[in-house]
């Protein structure tokens, strides 16, 4: 999607980014340039990192994060 003076790209739409060796790091929605609904980040192996939501770029609600060994941990 471009700009409304069509000088820059704005992300709209899945977004989805990989690790060298393939494996995704991240994926979600964008809607007109900004995070919006669920999100989901992976460690170099696919295993869940982090998981929750944005509403207009900015982090919402309760997000779930894993450390290296798939355990939950608390981000303060």
């Amino acid at each position: 999607m471009l700009s409304d003076d069509g000088t820059r790209w704005i992300r709209h739409g899945l977004f989805c980014e990989s690790h060298r060796n393939g494996t995704v790091i991240s994926e979600g929605h964008y809607a007109h340039g900004r995070e919006s609904g669920l999100w989901r980040d992976f460690d170099e192996t696919g295993a869940p990192a982090a998981e929750g939501h944005c509403l207009d770029g900015t982090e919402t609600g309760e997000w779930r994060f894993r450390d290296a060994a798939g355990k939950p941990v608390t981000r303060s």
